[in-house]
Protein backbone atom coordinates (compact mmCIF):
# COMPACT_ATOMS: atom_id res chain seq x y z
CA UNK A 1 0.00 0.00 0.00
CA UNK A 2 1.46 3.43 -1.37
CA UNK A 3 0.97 6.08 1.69
CA UNK A 4 0.54 9.57 0.31
CA UNK A 5 3.21 11.17 2.41
CA UNK A 6 6.09 8.90 0.36
CA UNK A 7 5.24 10.23 -2.68
CA UNK A 8 8.58 12.01 -3.23
CA UNK A 9 10.26 8.77 -2.20
CA UNK A 10 13.13 8.03 -5.38
CA UNK A 11 12.45 4.62 -4.26
CA UNK A 12 10.32 2.24 -2.53
CA UNK A 13 10.68 -1.60 -0.75
CA UNK A 14 7.95 -3.98 0.27
CA UNK A 15 7.87 -4.45 3.94
CA UNK A 16 5.32 -7.03 4.52
CA UNK A 17 2.84 -5.30 2.34
CA UNK A 18 3.54 -1.90 3.32
CA UNK A 19 5.71 0.24 0.45
CA UNK A 20 8.70 2.16 2.80
CA UNK A 21 11.05 4.97 1.61
CA UNK A 22 13.86 3.70 0.68
CA UNK A 23 15.56 6.65 -0.44
CA UNK A 24 14.78 10.17 -0.98
CA UNK A 25 17.68 12.39 -2.56
CA UNK A 26 20.24 9.25 -2.22
CA UNK A 27 21.59 7.90 1.28
CA UNK A 28 24.94 10.16 1.08
CA UNK A 29 22.82 13.33 1.57
CA UNK A 30 20.43 12.07 3.70
CA UNK A 31 22.89 10.93 6.14
CA UNK A 32 25.10 14.10 6.04
CA UNK A 33 21.66 16.37 6.94
CA UNK A 34 21.41 14.11 10.20
CA UNK A 35 25.25 15.22 11.26
CA UNK A 36 24.56 18.98 10.10
CA UNK A 37 20.73 20.12 9.63
CA UNK A 38 17.77 17.51 10.05
CA UNK A 39 16.48 14.54 8.42
CA UNK A 40 12.57 13.80 8.26
CA UNK A 41 11.84 10.45 8.02
CA UNK A 42 8.63 8.21 8.20
CA UNK A 43 10.32 4.65 7.58
CA UNK A 44 8.82 3.99 10.92
CA UNK A 45 5.47 4.82 10.23
CA UNK A 46 4.44 0.42 9.95
CA UNK A 47 5.75 0.02 13.42
CA UNK A 48 3.56 -2.42 15.36
CA UNK A 49 2.22 -0.29 17.74
CA UNK A 50 0.09 -2.06 20.53
CA UNK A 51 -1.40 -0.45 24.01
CA UNK A 52 -1.79 -2.73 26.97
CA UNK A 53 -4.03 -1.55 29.45
CA UNK A 54 -5.30 -2.68 33.08
CA UNK A 55 -5.34 -2.89 36.91
CA UNK A 56 -2.09 -5.02 36.33
CA UNK A 57 -0.58 -3.56 33.40
CA UNK A 58 3.18 -2.40 34.57
CA UNK A 59 2.83 -6.06 36.66
CA UNK A 60 2.44 -7.69 33.64
CA UNK A 61 5.09 -5.94 31.48
CA UNK A 62 7.58 -6.20 34.28
CA UNK A 63 6.44 -10.05 33.89
CA UNK A 64 7.29 -10.73 30.34
CA UNK A 65 10.36 -8.18 30.15
CA UNK A 66 14.48 -8.22 31.63
CA UNK A 67 13.13 -4.79 33.03
CA UNK A 68 11.05 -3.08 35.33
CA UNK A 69 7.94 -0.69 34.90
CA UNK A 70 6.21 -0.86 38.46
CA UNK A 71 7.77 2.73 38.99
CA UNK A 72 7.31 4.29 35.61
CA UNK A 73 5.13 7.33 35.38
CA UNK A 74 3.13 8.89 32.79
CA UNK A 75 5.04 10.91 30.31
CA UNK A 76 8.14 8.93 30.61
CA UNK A 77 9.37 6.47 28.18
CA UNK A 78 11.48 3.01 28.47
CA UNK A 79 13.37 0.99 26.50
CA UNK A 80 11.74 -3.03 26.73
CA UNK A 81 14.14 -6.08 26.02
CA UNK A 82 11.59 -9.40 25.67
CA UNK A 83 13.70 -12.95 25.69
CA UNK A 84 13.04 -16.44 25.34
CA UNK A 85 13.71 -19.23 27.96
CA UNK A 86 16.96 -19.78 26.57
CA UNK A 87 18.06 -15.66 26.93
CA UNK A 88 17.59 -14.91 23.18
CA UNK A 89 16.21 -11.75 22.47
CA UNK A 90 12.51 -12.11 21.24
CA UNK A 91 12.23 -8.09 20.85
CA UNK A 92 12.85 -5.18 21.58
CA UNK A 93 11.58 -1.58 21.81
CA UNK A 94 9.60 1.18 23.22
CA UNK A 95 7.06 1.47 26.43
CA UNK A 96 5.82 4.54 27.00
CA UNK A 97 3.38 5.57 29.61
CA UNK A 98 0.24 7.19 28.78
CA UNK A 99 -1.57 7.04 31.92
CA UNK A 100 -2.23 4.94 35.19
CA UNK A 101 -2.51 1.56 34.23
CA UNK A 102 -2.05 2.10 29.82
CA UNK A 103 0.70 2.11 28.37
CA UNK A 104 1.84 1.89 24.91
CA UNK A 105 4.25 0.18 22.99
CA UNK A 106 6.38 0.31 19.78
CA UNK A 107 7.85 -3.17 18.19
CA UNK A 108 7.40 -5.10 21.01
CA UNK A 109 4.36 -7.01 18.79
CA UNK A 110 3.52 -9.84 18.06
CA UNK A 111 5.49 -11.52 20.73
CA UNK A 112 3.34 -8.59 23.75
CA UNK A 113 0.29 -10.19 21.90
CA UNK A 114 0.79 -13.31 22.62
CA UNK A 115 1.44 -12.89 26.32
CA UNK A 116 -1.61 -11.20 26.52
CA UNK A 117 -3.43 -14.28 25.01
CA UNK A 118 -2.17 -16.19 27.40
CA UNK A 119 -1.86 -14.47 30.60
CA UNK A 120 -4.46 -14.41 33.65
CA UNK A 121 -3.40 -10.97 34.75
CA UNK A 122 -6.01 -8.25 34.63
CA UNK A 123 -4.86 -6.61 31.36
CA UNK A 124 -6.24 -5.69 27.54
CA UNK A 125 -4.42 -5.42 24.62
CA UNK A 126 -4.92 -3.45 21.89
CA UNK A 127 -3.15 -3.05 18.00
CA UNK A 128 -3.13 -0.09 17.51
CA UNK A 129 -0.39 -0.71 14.36
CA UNK A 130 -1.80 1.39 11.32
CA UNK A 131 -3.98 3.99 13.06
CA UNK A 132 -1.43 6.08 14.25
CA UNK A 133 1.37 7.68 12.16
CA UNK A 134 5.17 8.03 13.58
CA UNK A 135 7.06 10.55 12.13
CA UNK A 136 11.20 10.77 13.37
CA UNK A 137 13.12 14.33 12.99
CA UNK A 138 16.84 13.57 14.18
CA UNK A 139 19.56 16.32 13.62
CA UNK A 140 20.59 19.68 15.91
CA UNK A 141 17.86 21.91 13.83
CA UNK A 142 15.63 19.17 14.77
CA UNK A 143 14.20 21.12 17.88
CA UNK A 144 14.15 24.17 16.31
CA UNK A 145 12.10 22.91 13.28
CA UNK A 146 9.45 20.95 15.40
CA UNK A 147 8.96 24.37 17.78
CA UNK A 148 8.00 26.53 14.66
CA UNK A 149 5.86 24.17 13.15
CA UNK A 150 4.14 23.96 16.31
CA UNK A 151 4.57 27.26 17.21
CA UNK A 152 4.87 26.68 20.32
CA UNK A 153 8.01 26.36 22.93
CA UNK A 154 8.80 22.22 23.26
CA UNK A 155 12.06 22.64 25.08
CA UNK A 156 10.57 21.22 28.38
CA UNK A 157 10.37 17.81 26.54
CA UNK A 158 13.52 15.97 28.51
CA UNK A 159 14.86 12.94 27.01
CA UNK A 160 12.83 9.96 26.78
CA UNK A 161 9.97 12.08 28.22
CA UNK A 162 6.84 12.83 25.92
CA UNK A 163 3.54 15.46 26.06
CA UNK A 164 0.92 16.32 23.88
CA UNK A 165 1.29 19.58 21.43
CA UNK A 166 -0.45 20.92 18.41
CA UNK A 167 0.81 21.00 14.71
CA UNK A 168 -1.36 22.69 12.30
CA UNK A 169 -3.82 22.87 14.76
CA UNK A 170 -4.09 18.97 15.02
CA UNK A 171 -3.23 17.37 18.77
CA UNK A 172 0.16 15.39 18.07
CA UNK A 173 2.18 13.64 20.95
CA UNK A 174 6.22 14.81 20.96
CA UNK A 175 8.37 12.87 22.30
CA UNK A 176 12.31 13.54 22.74
CA UNK A 177 13.95 9.92 21.74
CA UNK A 178 16.46 8.85 19.16
CA UNK A 179 18.64 6.12 19.76
CA UNK A 180 20.80 6.97 16.93
CA UNK A 181 22.69 9.42 18.47
CA UNK A 182 22.25 13.20 18.27
CA UNK A 183 19.34 15.48 18.92
CA UNK A 184 16.49 13.62 17.67
CA UNK A 185 12.17 13.40 17.79
CA UNK A 186 9.16 11.49 17.16
CA UNK A 187 5.47 12.75 16.14
CA UNK A 188 2.83 10.59 16.98
CA UNK A 189 -0.80 10.64 16.48
CA UNK A 190 -3.88 10.04 14.56
CA UNK A 191 -2.99 8.43 11.45
CA UNK A 192 -6.08 10.53 9.01
CA UNK A 193 -4.35 13.33 10.34
CA UNK A 194 -1.33 12.29 9.14
CA UNK A 195 -0.64 14.07 5.78
CA UNK A 196 -1.68 17.60 7.30
CA UNK A 197 0.86 17.35 9.98
CA UNK A 198 3.78 15.71 7.66
CA UNK A 199 2.97 18.64 4.86
CA UNK A 200 3.27 21.19 8.13
CA UNK A 201 6.79 19.97 9.17
CA UNK A 202 7.81 19.55 5.60
CA UNK A 203 7.20 23.50 4.58
CA UNK A 204 9.40 24.21 8.20
CA UNK A 205 12.09 21.75 7.68
CA UNK A 206 13.40 22.42 4.42
CA UNK A 207 14.13 25.88 4.94
CA UNK A 208 16.43 24.70 7.22
CA UNK A 209 17.74 21.99 4.22
CA UNK A 210 16.39 19.44 6.36
CA UNK A 211 16.15 16.31 3.94
CA UNK A 212 13.37 13.48 3.86
CA UNK A 213 15.29 9.88 5.33
CA UNK A 214 14.67 6.65 3.64
CA UNK A 215 15.50 3.37 5.06
CA UNK A 216 19.32 3.15 3.79
CA UNK A 217 20.09 6.29 5.72
CA UNK A 218 18.05 5.15 8.60
CA UNK A 219 19.53 1.96 9.27
CA UNK A 220 23.13 3.47 8.90
CA UNK A 221 22.50 5.64 11.80
CA UNK A 222 22.14 2.17 14.26
CA UNK A 223 25.43 0.76 13.29
CA UNK A 224 27.15 4.16 13.44
CA UNK A 225 25.61 4.47 16.81
CA UNK A 226 26.24 1.39 18.34
CA UNK A 227 22.69 0.65 18.45
CA UNK A 228 21.84 -2.91 17.11
CA UNK A 229 19.02 -3.37 15.04
CA UNK A 230 15.91 -5.99 15.58
CA UNK A 231 15.31 -7.39 11.92
CA UNK A 232 18.15 -6.20 10.61
CA UNK A 233 21.59 -6.84 12.61
CA UNK A 234 20.12 -9.94 14.17
CA UNK A 235 17.08 -12.38 13.50
CA UNK A 236 14.67 -13.34 16.31
CA UNK A 237 13.53 -16.71 17.50
CA UNK A 238 9.97 -16.10 17.27
CA UNK A 239 9.66 -19.57 15.20
CA UNK A 240 11.88 -21.56 17.39
CA UNK A 241 10.12 -20.54 21.10
CA UNK A 242 7.69 -23.04 22.09
CA UNK A 243 4.58 -21.04 22.82
CA UNK A 244 5.01 -18.21 20.72
CA UNK A 245 5.71 -20.41 17.44
CA UNK A 246 2.09 -21.55 17.56
CA UNK A 247 0.40 -18.04 17.85
CA UNK A 248 2.47 -16.74 14.84
CA UNK A 249 1.62 -19.81 12.58
CA UNK A 250 -1.44 -18.50 12.57
CA UNK A 251 -0.22 -14.90 12.18
CA UNK A 252 1.67 -15.13 9.25
CA UNK A 253 1.74 -11.55 7.95
CA UNK A 254 2.63 -10.37 11.81
CA UNK A 255 5.82 -12.75 11.88
CA UNK A 256 7.31 -11.45 8.55
CA UNK A 257 10.94 -10.66 9.73
CA UNK A 258 11.26 -13.90 10.83
CA UNK A 259 9.18 -16.33 8.86
CA UNK A 260 11.31 -16.70 5.55
CA UNK A 261 14.62 -15.85 6.52
CA UNK A 262 17.69 -16.27 3.86
CA UNK A 263 20.85 -16.54 5.40
CA UNK A 264 23.85 -15.43 3.77
CA UNK A 265 27.28 -14.18 4.84
CA UNK A 266 30.41 -16.49 5.61
CA UNK A 267 28.36 -17.49 8.97
CA UNK A 268 26.06 -19.45 6.64
CA UNK A 269 22.72 -21.68 7.64
CA UNK A 270 24.00 -21.31 11.31
CA UNK A 271 20.91 -19.67 12.62
CA UNK A 272 21.37 -20.22 16.67
CA UNK A 273 24.91 -18.59 16.32
CA UNK A 274 22.71 -14.92 14.85
CA UNK A 275 20.55 -15.08 18.06
CA UNK A 276 21.49 -12.94 20.73
CA UNK A 277 21.17 -12.19 24.08
CA UNK A 278 20.98 -8.97 26.05
CA UNK A 279 24.96 -9.71 27.16
CA UNK A 280 25.67 -10.00 23.19
CA UNK A 281 24.46 -6.35 22.71
CA UNK A 282 25.59 -4.65 25.60
CA UNK A 283 22.30 -4.40 27.32
CA UNK A 284 23.36 -6.13 30.14
CA UNK A 285 22.51 -2.79 32.27
CA UNK A 286 19.05 -3.34 31.36
CA UNK A 287 18.49 -6.38 33.28
CA UNK A 288 16.79 -6.53 36.60
CA UNK A 289 17.16 -9.95 38.38
CA UNK A 290 14.36 -8.57 41.61
CA UNK A 291 11.58 -10.23 39.01
CA UNK A 292 10.57 -13.14 37.04
CA UNK A 293 10.71 -12.93 33.32
CA UNK A 294 11.00 -15.61 31.04
CA UNK A 295 14.59 -15.88 30.28
CA UNK A 296 16.16 -15.00 33.95
CA UNK A 297 17.46 -18.46 34.69
CA UNK A 298 19.57 -18.62 31.71
CA UNK A 299 20.95 -15.11 31.76
CA UNK A 300 21.71 -15.73 35.63
CA UNK A 301 24.30 -18.25 34.08
CA UNK A 302 25.44 -15.83 31.17
CA UNK A 303 26.36 -13.08 33.59
CA UNK A 304 28.54 -15.42 35.28
CA UNK A 305 30.50 -15.71 32.11
CA UNK A 306 29.41 -13.37 29.21
CA UNK A 307 30.81 -15.60 26.08
CA UNK A 308 30.23 -12.48 23.86
CA UNK A 309 30.19 -8.57 24.28
CA UNK A 310 29.52 -5.94 21.29
CA UNK A 311 32.06 -3.96 19.73
CA UNK A 312 32.27 -1.79 16.66
CA UNK A 313 34.36 -2.79 13.48
CA UNK A 314 36.63 -0.45 11.11
CA UNK A 315 37.25 -2.54 8.23
CA UNK A 316 41.04 -2.56 6.25
CA UNK A 317 40.76 -0.71 3.31
CA UNK A 318 43.64 -2.26 1.30
CA UNK A 319 41.49 -5.23 1.84
CA UNK A 320 38.45 -3.97 0.88
CA UNK A 321 40.47 -2.84 -3.14
CA UNK A 322 40.71 -6.26 -3.42
CA UNK A 323 37.53 -7.40 -2.84
CA UNK A 324 36.76 -4.29 -5.50
CA UNK A 325 39.86 -5.35 -8.27
CA UNK A 326 38.77 -8.96 -8.22
CA UNK A 327 35.76 -8.28 -10.51
CA UNK A 328 37.95 -6.87 -13.07
CA UNK A 329 40.65 -10.11 -13.09
CA UNK A 330 38.78 -11.60 -16.48
CA UNK A 331 36.57 -14.76 -16.64
CA UNK A 332 39.06 -17.34 -15.43
CA UNK A 333 38.72 -16.47 -12.39
CA UNK A 334 35.85 -16.35 -10.20
CA UNK A 335 35.63 -12.92 -8.02
CA UNK A 336 34.93 -12.30 -4.59
CA UNK A 337 31.36 -11.55 -3.55
CA UNK A 338 30.34 -7.81 -4.15
CA UNK A 339 29.54 -5.05 -1.66
CA UNK A 340 30.54 -2.50 -4.17
CA UNK A 341 26.51 -2.21 -5.27
CA UNK A 342 25.23 -2.51 -1.65
CA UNK A 343 26.20 0.44 0.92
CA UNK A 344 25.49 -2.17 3.41
CA UNK A 345 24.67 -5.53 4.44
CA UNK A 346 20.98 -5.36 5.17
CA UNK A 347 18.15 -6.19 2.45
CA UNK A 348 14.93 -7.45 1.20
CA UNK A 349 13.89 -9.78 -1.42
CA UNK A 350 11.14 -8.42 -3.35
CA UNK A 351 9.29 -7.85 0.63
CA UNK A 352 8.73 -11.23 0.79
CA UNK A 353 11.67 -12.37 2.62
CA UNK A 354 14.68 -10.92 4.84
CA UNK A 355 17.99 -11.66 4.28
CA UNK A 356 20.23 -11.68 7.51
CA UNK A 357 23.96 -11.30 6.69
CA UNK A 358 26.50 -12.40 9.22
CA UNK A 359 30.33 -13.18 8.83
CA UNK A 360 32.68 -15.05 11.08
CA UNK A 361 35.35 -13.06 13.12
CA UNK A 362 38.53 -14.50 13.47
CA UNK A 363 41.54 -14.06 15.74
CA UNK A 364 44.62 -16.21 15.60
CA UNK A 365 42.82 -18.28 12.71
CA UNK A 366 39.86 -19.36 15.34
CA UNK A 367 36.11 -18.09 15.40
CA UNK A 368 35.71 -15.65 17.90
CA UNK A 369 32.15 -14.52 16.87
CA UNK A 370 30.02 -12.76 14.24
CA UNK A 371 30.38 -9.18 12.84
CA UNK A 372 27.22 -7.72 10.95
CA UNK A 373 25.46 -4.71 9.66
CA UNK A 374 28.43 -3.58 7.42
CA UNK A 375 28.07 -0.36 5.87
CA UNK A 376 29.84 2.40 3.68
CA UNK A 377 29.80 5.32 6.29
CA UNK A 378 30.05 8.01 4.26
CA UNK A 379 30.21 10.47 6.80
CA UNK A 380 33.22 8.79 8.23
CA UNK A 381 34.92 7.32 4.78
CA UNK A 382 35.43 4.31 6.52
CA UNK A 383 33.49 0.67 6.60
CA UNK A 384 32.04 -0.49 9.61
CA UNK A 385 30.04 -3.49 10.96
CA UNK A 386 28.82 -4.20 14.41
CA UNK A 387 30.36 -7.62 16.03
CA UNK A 388 29.37 -9.86 18.70
CA UNK A 389 32.65 -11.28 20.01
CA UNK A 390 34.46 -12.93 23.03
CA UNK A 391 35.12 -10.19 25.53
CA UNK A 392 38.76 -10.72 25.56
CA UNK A 393 38.96 -9.45 22.10
CA UNK A 394 36.73 -6.68 22.85
CA UNK A 395 39.88 -4.05 22.97
CA UNK A 396 40.06 -0.79 21.21
CA UNK A 397 43.23 -1.04 18.70
CA UNK A 398 42.75 -4.63 18.76
CA UNK A 399 43.04 -6.29 14.92
CA UNK A 400 40.56 -9.21 13.93
CA UNK A 401 39.86 -10.81 10.91
CA UNK A 402 36.32 -11.13 9.04
CA UNK A 403 35.76 -14.16 6.55
CA UNK A 404 34.08 -12.64 3.51
CA UNK A 405 32.20 -15.09 1.30
CA UNK A 406 29.23 -17.15 1.54
CA UNK A 407 30.57 -20.84 2.14
CA UNK A 408 31.35 -22.99 -1.30
CA UNK A 409 32.22 -19.37 -2.89
CA UNK A 410 35.63 -17.89 -2.77
CA UNK A 411 36.39 -16.20 0.45
CA UNK A 412 38.96 -13.80 1.67
CA UNK A 413 40.02 -12.98 5.20
CA UNK A 414 39.91 -9.14 5.70
CA UNK A 415 41.89 -7.40 8.47
CA UNK A 416 39.21 -5.16 10.93
CA UNK A 417 40.16 -2.98 14.04
CA UNK A 418 38.25 -3.15 16.78
CA UNK A 419 37.36 0.41 16.88
CA UNK A 420 35.35 3.04 19.04
CA UNK A 421 31.78 2.13 20.12
CA UNK A 422 29.75 4.17 19.48
CA UNK A 423 31.23 5.22 16.02
CA UNK A 424 29.77 7.97 15.87
CA UNK A 425 30.98 10.67 18.23
CA UNK A 426 28.79 13.51 17.94
CA UNK A 427 26.85 14.69 20.62
CA UNK A 428 24.45 11.89 22.25
CA UNK A 429 20.75 13.12 22.60
CA UNK A 430 20.48 12.38 25.83
CA UNK A 431 23.44 14.52 26.93
CA UNK A 432 22.48 17.82 24.50
CA UNK A 433 21.19 20.61 26.58
CA UNK A 434 18.03 22.27 25.18
CA UNK A 435 18.90 25.25 26.61
CA UNK A 436 21.47 26.19 24.38
CA UNK A 437 19.49 25.88 21.48
CA UNK A 438 17.34 28.62 20.38
CA UNK A 439 13.70 29.19 21.74
CA UNK A 440 10.97 29.88 19.71
CA UNK A 441 9.35 33.19 19.80
CA UNK A 442 6.31 34.49 18.56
Amino acid sequence: MLNSINRDAFTLFNQGGNLIPYEYTGYKNEILASKSTAWFGTTLNSSPIYDVKGPDAAKFLTSICINSFLKMKPGSIRHAVLCNDQGFILTDGVVMMIAENHFRTYWLNPVVGYYVSVTEMDVEGVDLSGKEFFFQLAGPKSLEILEQASQSDLHDIAFTKHRMAKIAGIDVRILRLGMAGTLGYEIHGDTKNSEAVYDCIWEVAKTFDAKKLGQVGYTMNHTEAGFPNINMHYPLPWFETEGLKEYMAARPMEGFFNLNRALVGSVGDDLTTRFVTPYDVGWEYLIKFDHDFPGKAALEEIAKNPTRTMVTLEWNPDDLGEIFASQFRGQDVEPFETMDDRPMDMYYNSGFSMYYHADKVLADGREIGISSGRLNSYYYQRMISLAFIKPEYAVEGKELKVVWGTPGKPQKEIRVTVARSPYMNLENNKEIDANEIPRYNK
